[in-house]
């Protein structure tokens, strides 16, 4: 499946073509969150167009006006009509006239109307108020959408009895996720607190982390803690209880920073979720800024043109090879397609392109693929400085 725009916001030139498991990386501004909200638009635009609505936007044909609804306050200039700079959006081969689309998403039948993508959003730490999802409506109209539709479905997730019974407990729960993934979540997140339910007077229900001694509300969580649990919901929200491999009518995921706060012991064993999506038959995309993810699936892509075992796989991260679970994870992780891609600057302009870089060669004549995107340069000129003075180099030395 690929999606093409031009001219759109920082975007130049962005054509993407996506595999089972896509990452984007490139700085900040450079309009990786405005593809992937365009991506998420064409997926599930008869959904959005009948959340605005439901929940009393209106934006009357006004394309200008829809954009600063979807995309967040703002936003409305970064698509232009007509003109040699006039925005292109192509999805699926087809050229789009985004306000027609827009006008037939509002028409749409009810079952299109179905949610086929999750949207995990950078700002998912907003989701979460003292302790407990908040409803769409406790958001302002100029939030993008896709920040309160996710704390939404946390919130309907949480109301449908996520955590009750005996224990109330939310992390860690039988049936949700691998026993592997769990423990390695405990290690790297949770050191041994649970994730539970508890009501503050009695009456406000919240999310309290519980070790052996008092409980501990939303405001004392680390703030890797406070990052990642809704990340964490977000994912028992795509991993069904029951022996279901994927949730409802839900294809695709996105996850925005899947790397945000956390320790990169804990990047792993998110990582290790991520992995679990694949193997559930999900299309996963992800944005980072982290050389971390983007180890993995250099590893991932290593293995796999090597001919080499999953084990191999397992002991990447660390885990014992005893698991028929984790071997079925990290045999599905070698066989999906993995594409990367990078949003650079073009010299002399404020427009970005995206390039095609899934080799992740480090030792590509493109210097964008060899240093993964600019993430990894810092780290290699480090080692050029330190190995120069190490060999005695005379400029190194007084």
């Amino acid at each position: 499946m690929k999606l093409a725009l031009q001219n759109v916001g920082p975007l130049k030139d962005a054509n993407v073509e996506f595999g089972d498991l896509t990452v984007l990386v490139g700085p900040q501004a450079s309009g990786k969150s405005i593809f992937l909200q365009f991506l998420k638009l064409m997926v599930d635009g008869p959904k959005i167009t009948d959340d605005l609505k439901r929940y009393g936007y209106e934006w009357e044909g006004n394309l200008n006006l829809f954009l600063n609804l979807y995309l967040g306050e703002g936003m409305r200039g970064v698509w232009t009509e007509s003109g040699s700079g006039a925005s292109v959006l192509v999805w699926e081969e087809e050229h789009v006239d985004l306000p027609t689309r827009l006008k037939n998403f509002a028409k749409a039948k009810r079952h299109k109307r179905m949610e086929k993508m999750l949207y995990i959003p950078a700002q998912r730490v907003l989701s979460l108020s003292m302790g407990w999802p908040r409803p769409f409506t406790d958001f302002a109209a100029g939030d993008p959408y896709v920040v309160p539709s996710f704390s939404e479905k946390l919130r309907m997730q949480m109301q449908a009895g996520l955590g009750g019974g005996k224990t109330a407990s939310v992390f860690p729960q039988a049936g949700r996720l691998k026993a592997e993934l769990r423990k390695a979540l405990d290690a790297a997140v949770f050191h041994g607190f649970s994730l539970k339910l508890d009501r503050m007077g009695g009456v406000q229900r919240r999310l309290v982390l519980q070790g052996e001694g008092d409980k501990l509300p939303f405001m004392v969580w680390s703030a890797g803690q406070r990052e990642f649990v809704p990340l964490l919901l977000g994912l028992y929200w795509l991993c069904p209880s029951a022996k279901t491999a994927r949730r409802g009518d839900t294809e695709w995921v996105i996850v925005e920073e899947p790397e945000m706060g956390l320790h990169p012991a804990a990047i792993s064993a998110v990582m290790l979720v991520i992995l679990e999506l694949l193997w559930r038959g999900y299309r996963v995309v992800l944005s980072t800024h982290s050389p971390h993810v983007l180890d993995v699936v250099w590893g991932l892509r290593t293995i796999q043109g090597y001919g080499a075992l999953p084990d191999k796989v397992i002991d990447m991260f660390g885990l014992s090879r005893h698991s028929p679970e984790m071997r079925k994870i990290a045999r599905a992780a070698i066989r999906k397609e993995k594409r990367v891609y990078y949003f650079e600057r073009l010299r002399g302009s404020r427009g970005h392109v995206a390039r095609d870089i899934s080799g992740l060669d480090p030792g590509a004549d493109n210097p964008a693929e060899a240093g993964w995107g600019g993430l990894t340069e810092f780290s290699g000129r480090v080692g050029q400085v330190i190995g120069e003075i190490a060999a005695g180099s005379p400029e190194g030395h007084e």
